[in-house]
């Protein structure tokens, strides 16, 4: 099928050749009321469903969990914590030495599919050197709840105080995803010579799958501008992206290997490029997203996407196309991740310098009811 690209292979180079793109925005597609803003969390009638299993972090921004029941978070200052028994661990299990500018720092995290006998995990994050400010992937090995072991995978992706990317998932094939950010630089998106604007596949170890859809690349998808959520349909096994958009726009997509979705050239009501399976404007600034694949809280097999400037978590029927709130009053969340036993974990970011906190800010939630 002929497709109207801003990028073009080139047989055996195992590059795409970028070219000039003119910046234009489209409208929104979908216009969908926000919730009433709130002032952060409501601590007063709590529903029972809903327990506080940590307080008092520093912006957590990723959370995976363990076979052994440990749930392992990062917090964007630096530090990889870990919650234990249902408490949270005094001592980190490290810290790291980040670049912390706005909205970079430390990261994603991802928990190998085989951490139980390898005890390895993933980390993105952000640092500085001589050239510049960059974000690399590192493999870190784990005992008795202490980092003993790292190595970087993967490096030389652009950085910036916006527009970082960061979310990191081993997909359901087991390879990592990468999901990077136009650092600010909107054609770098369409530049086959950088890694940012992309959503990246690459193997446990750093090295590139042989069935990329660009030989020799980690690329898997372009044209993004700033993907801050992956999740896969337990069912099908299809792939969805939440991202921001430029001013509204913001979108989630069905992602596809080798595919082109659009920016800086369109959003959401894309012509050349691939369309959102749903746009958001104005914007709710989307965070993490999760499909769950138990029904112990009655979402299976819909999205539930966090939201920052929104203040919610949005259950989207992806079916039907049918979006309801169903979490609000806690402020800012970053992330919303499901739990081995179908309970969700969410993450709030009222201390990222975008809200004002309130008393026990930043949290993580437990929900064990709908």
């Amino acid at each position: 099928m002929e497709r109207d690209r801003r990028l073009a292979l080139v047989a055996g180079a195992a590059v795409i050749i970028a070219t000039i793109v003119t910046i234009m925005y489209s409208p929104g597609g979908t216009t969908i009321p926000l919730p009433e803003p709130t002032t952060g969390q409501n601590n007063t009638g709590i529903s029972s469903g809903i327990q506080v299993i940590a307080q008092d972090l520093e912006v957590p921004w990723a959370v995976d969990f363990a076979d052994d029941g440990r749930v392992f978070f990062t917090e964007r200052a630096g530090r990889i914590r870990i919650i234990e028994n249902g408490t949270l661990l005094a001592e980190p299990a490290a810290y790291i030495n980040v670049e912390q500018r706005t909205e970079s720092g430390l990261l994603g995290l991802a928990l190998h599919p085989d951490f139980a006998e390898n005890h390895r995990l993933y980390i993105y994050h952000t640092y500085a050197n001589s050239t510049g400010v960059f974000n690399k992937v590192v493999m870190l090995t784990e005992r008795d709840d202490k980092i003993i072991d790292s190595a970087t995978i993967l490096d030389g992706i652009p950085a910036a105080d916006r527009n970082d990317g960061g979310r990191i998932k081993f997909g359901p094939d087991g390879k990592l995803y990468v999901a990077t950010g136009d650092a600010r630089q909107p054609e770098l998106a369409q530049n086959a010579n950088s890694l940012a604007g992309k959503i990246l596949r690459i193997n446990d170890d750093g090295t590139i799958p042989d069935d990329n859809p660009f030989p020799g690349s980690p690329v898997y998808s372009y044209g993004h501008r700033n993907v801050q959520g992956l999740a896969w349909d337990p069912d099908t096994g299809a792939m969805y992206a939440s991202e921001h958009g430029e001013s509204g726009n913001d979108e989630i997509n069905l992602i596809k290997p080798g595919e082109n979705y659009g920016w800086p050239v369109e959003e959401c009501d894309a012509v050349r490029f691939e369309k959102p399976v749903r746009c958001f404007s104005p914007a709710l600034a989307p965070g993490g997203i999760v499909i769950p694949t138990s029904d112990e809280l009655g979402y299976k097999g819909d999205i539930l996407m966090a939201s920052l400037k929104g203040a919610h978590v949005r259950q989207i029927d992806l079916e039907t196309g049918e979006s309801n709130n169903i979490l609000t009053s806690f402020g800012r969340i970053r992330d919303v991740a499901e739990a081995p036993d179908g309970s969700l974990y969410v993450l709030t970011s009222n201390r990222d310098g975008r809200a004002i906190p309130e008393q026990g800010d930043d949290k993580i939630l437990k929900i064990t009811s709908p």
